[in-house]
């Protein structure tokens, strides 16, 4: 649909060429080239399903007529059903050429390996936290790829842990084993858990699992007493019932679970009462049909409500429902109709929403209350403390990212100066404090809550220096604070390292761009002597998200090799408040070059201003939409790099952009632009990394990866650009390799040592490449 393709079908046209090897050289595989394919942008194209959507149905933009084809010669490479055996000969062909080039390294991927082990613990366990009669944590086992979920009695409201670090040793007493992930994985090539959820009665828990990476997870409901796991079927058809999200109501015998549509989009919320009989009640509460929306449920921290949300990049709408209600009521009621360009978050506690908002156009979301009624929006009013101040009001000098509403206290979670901030509101006195903590740069977030009866909060705690740590904090005094647990990180020793947090002036002259840093004093100390040392750069800038500074026991063979590792919080992200993230000087839409552009400004400050490094020892690195930022890195400025690794990366942007057959595509319109669009198609084109390689250049060595049943990157992005790459620079002496998982999909090995084989398998590319090996 919307492919041209090239007619000829001689065999010389369509045989993939096999990997040569000779004792001089090693020939990457070469995957035919239909010149003649394309994908058109704009108006429908012939033969076009008139069910897919071109452009959002608000959109006031014109469409490209007639329709512009754009190249897309490795097009053939696409299979939606990931069973076409010369695609797949294909991509095993590309590991098959990946390995003979890191064939030597095997010593040093193992070395990697066991280096990544005895920096953690691998018998280990989570911050227990109360939830009703019980503890709840998790625990890891030595030699045991997955995480086992436990509980506990509680009997008093602490506890003290006497733990001798052995498999076979409680954590606490009378700990029990409620779902273990290793069992559930036996003679499965992937296992990912999706929720646990844990019924009111306590005596069952509701949970969904992934057994192929393509993130469709099928349901399970346990008996805890009798250990009896039912699958949950579709009502009528009897097919695996497959879920997003999912709930329960306020008693054992009703569930709510989100299902997807034919784009992989969770659209559709179901309450089911029965659901342990042959047959079943389920009610349709919800659905939002247009594709820009992406939906969920949640259940309000004190279990009144049951919320749908649907929401895309700059829109959203809440409808609830009362659990008291569930029973009689089927109809669920909004908390204020969607406006456009307006995003709001609710949470329910003292009979009132707590409302989090952008609504009037604020940079920054605003902290509002309004009664708990439906249609809520005119009685919206700003929180304020004693004073009469608001507490967030929107603007750009912090930023608000969630609201947890306990009985005495409210917890907000934000960021301010570029760090991550934990503040909290004393509802009866209207004091707002905010948490702080000794280093100048961390990492700070709430723990679990599952309780609003409370007087302390824990929160996780970490540094680029410091390694994580759960500390319970008094909510009437914060300098009262307990450590519940510090993470073990063996043979780690801190003041061997050091960090900074530092500003880069980006190319327009007037934007800092935050970096954070990482090192062995023993490199710095070469680097302050005048030496030249290999830098890792690190990068991801979109969705507002934002990349902290914070403790990776994985960095330390890097830093130990005497690399320093860089972070840019480029524009894009979410680092500096939501106008790092917005036009009409963040990083999306028409001004997402700023997010390339900052990251190669960077790449040259490291370079020529701090004079650490050199371009032939600068490495890159990004993962996803980090991979666009990589691969767009590389085309402005291959010169600078060395090394790049380009993670599931999401680099054929104007092709993928325009086919809203492809899952996930129409709700990325908000982020990016639709190429199908006349306002958006040109500047799209002038980054989009597949359609802006560069001929006869020396590019980086460059280590792609990617996973077959990726629904969010598919799998033939990397492959198409991997063969582009190498298309364009036949002469390029420097490997483009490409390492497919068969197996996983967006989010890597599901088993934790798998994981760290593969990483090992990366790290080793890069230290080889900058002759670190």
């Amino acid at each position: 649909q919307g492919i041209a393709r090239d007619k000829r079908t001689s065999s010389a046209s369509t045989k993939l060429l096999s990997m040569v090897q000779t004792e001089k050289k090693i020939s990457p595989p070469v995957p035919r080239r239909e010149e003649d394919r394309v994908v058109y942008a704009g108006v429908p194209p012939e033969g076009w399903d008139p069910k897919m959507p071109r452009q959002a149905n608000d959109s006031t933009e014109g469409l490209l007529d007639p329709a512009v084809p754009i190249p897309d010669p490795y097009g053939w490479l696409r299979d939606d059903k990931r069973s076409d055996g010369e695609i797949l000969d294909y991509l095993k062909s590309e590991n098959d050429y990946s390995q003979s080039i890191t064939e030597h390294l095997k010593g040093l991927q193992d070395t990697l390996y066991q280096e990544f082990l005895s920096s953690i613990q691998e018998t280990d366990y989570t911050t227990p936290r109360p939830r009703g009669s019980y503890w709840y944590y998790t625990r890891t086992f030595q030699g045991s790829s997955y995480q086992t979920y436990c509980r506990a009695p509680k009997t008093t409201d602490s506890y003290e842990i006497d733990w001798d670090g052995t498999k076979e040793s409680p954590i606490l007493p009378g700990e029990e084993f409620y779902l273990d992930v290793n069992e559930l994985a036996k003679g499965k090539p992937y296992c990912s858990v999706g929720s646990v959820k844990t019924s009111p009665s306590k005596k069952l828990i509701a949970y969904s699992v992934d057994y192929s990476g393509d993130e469709k997870y099928e349901m399970h409901v346990k008996n805890l007493e009798t250990g009896e796991d039912l699958t949950l079927s579709e009502v009528g058809s009897g097919k695996l019932l497959e879920v997003d999200g999912l709930e329960w109501g306020k008693d054992d015998e009703t569930l709510y679970y989100m299902t997807m549509d034919e784009q992989h989009r969770p659209f559709r919320l179901f309450q089911r009462k029965n659901w342990k009989s042959d047959k079943p009640k389920d009610t349709l509460l919800k659905e939002d049909l247009d594709d820009l929306f992406w939906c969920g449920v949640y259940k309000s921290l004190d279990d009144k409500h049951v919320f749908f949300e649907s929401a895309s990049k700059e829109t959203s709408e809440v409808w609830y429902l009362s659990t008291e209600e569930e029973g009689s009521q089927s109809e669920m009621s909004c908390v204020a109709p969607r406006r456009n360009k307006v995003l709001y978050e609710v949470e329910h506690g003292h009979g009132q929403w707590f409302i989090w908002t952008n609504v009037d156009a604020s940079p920054n979301m605003k902290l509002m209350t309004a009664p708990a009624e439906p249609n809520s929006a005119d009685e919206w009013k700003l929180l304020e403390d004693a004073s009469g101040n608001p507490i967030f009001d929107g603007s750009l000098a912090k930023s608000l990212d969630s609201v947890t509403v306990l009985n005495t206290h409210i917890v907000i979670q934000g960021r301010e100066g570029g760090i991550p901030r934990v503040w909290t509101f004393d509802i009866e006195s209207k004091v707002a404090k905010r948490l702080e903590f000794d280093e100048a740069a961390y990492d700070v977030g709430l723990l679990a809550h599952y309780e609003t009866d409370t007087k302390s909060v824990a929160v996780s705690y970490d540094s680029m220096l410091t390694p994580p740590s759960s500390i319970e904090i008094s909510l009437d005094d914060d300098a009262q604070r307990a450590v519940l647990k510090s993470k073990v990180v063996p043979g780690y020793n801190k003041e061997l390292y050091g960090c900074n947090r530092m500003e880069v002036l980006s190319r327009d002259g007037k934007t800092q761009i935050p970096i954070s840093v990482v090192y062995s004093n023993d490199t710095m100390e070469k680097v302050k002597a005048g030496d030249r040392v290999p830098v890792h750069l690190y990068g991801y800038g979109s969705y507002g998200a934002c990349i902290e500074a914070d403790f990776r026991s994985t960095r330390l063979p890097l830093l130990n090799r005497g690399m320093i590792y860089v972070i840019a919080h480029i524009r894009g992200g979410g680092e500096m408040g939501r106008q790092w993230y917005e036009e009409p000087n963040g990083g999306k839409y028409l001004c997402k070059e700023n997010t390339f552009n900052d990251f190669v400004d960077v790449a040259r400050f490291l370079i020529e201003e701090c004079k650490w490094t050199t371009a032939d020892k600068l490495s890159c690195e990004g993962r996803s939409a980090g991979g666009l930022l990589i691969g767009g890195a590389i085309n402005q400025a291959p010169e600078l790099f060395r090394v790049a690794i380009l993670g599931v990366p999401f680099v054929d942007v104007a092709c993928t952009m325009t086919d809203s057959t492809i899952p996930l595509t129409s709700g990325e319109w908000v982020e990016w632009g639709n190429p199908n669009e006349e306002k958006y198609h040109s500047y799209m084109m002038g980054y989009s990394p597949m359609n802006n390689i560069q001929t006869g250049k020396k590019y980086p060595s460059c280590w792609l990866t990617g996973g077959l049943h990726d629904p969010r990157v598919a799998y033939w992005e990397p492959a198409k650009f991997t063969a582009s790459l190498r298309h364009a620079n036949s002469k390029n002496e420097n490997p483009i390799c490409m390492k497919l998982d068969l197996s996983a999909g967006h989010f890597s090995a599901s088993d934790r040592y798998k994981y760290y084989r593969e990483l090992a398998y990366d790290f080793s590319f890069l230290l080889d490449q900058l002759k670190l090996a």
